[in-house]
């Protein structure tokens, strides 16, 4: 599937809103769940995307995680529904940005690595988090103080 980001074996980031094609070729290609990220009342969204992913056989998943709204309660439940979820998961958000500092959170969270480390992979997959200070801050908080691991200042 184009537009598709590999973390890890078990979780990948789309970098847009999914098509009903896009839903299909990830079914397809052996992906067992999707985890959407935006709000209904995001401009774009498709309206009947959970009609879409169970019809191609797949669970779906829904929490809108807003910028502005980000914490660490919020990324904890997304972080436990990608542990609950059947794998592997397509994770989407509307540009991949929020998918994919959840799915690097999640990478880091679960194998003990650094913000440093993580945002060193996210670098490789072509994720900005500089184009994103608030994010990348957050990301930082986040990841150390679930690691045990800190960034240096």
């Amino acid at each position: 599937m184009e537009d598709m980001k590999t973390i890890t074996p078990e979780v990948a980031v789309a970098d847009s809103q999914l098509t009903p094609e896009q839903i299909q070729q990830a079914a397809k290609a052996g992906f067992r769940s999707v985890l959407n990220l935006r709000s209904p009342q995001e401009e774009g969204t498709l309206p009947d995307e959970q009609t879409h992913v169970e019809q191609a056989g797949l669970t779906y998943t829904n929490i809108p995680v807003k910028p502005s709204d980000i914490s660490d309660e919020l990324t904890d439940q997304v972080l436990q529904a990608l542990d609950e979820l059947p794998k592997p998961v397509l994770t989407h958000c509307k540009s991949g940005m929020r998918s994919g500092a959840m799915a690097l959170m999640y990478m880091a969270t679960r194998n003990g690595m650094s913000a440093d480390a993580a945002l060193e992979k996210g670098k490789e997959n072509g994720f900005d988090c500089d184009a994103h200070p608030q994010m990348k801050q957050f990301f930082i908080h986040y990841i150390d103080s679930h690691t045990g691991t800190s960034a240096p200042a």
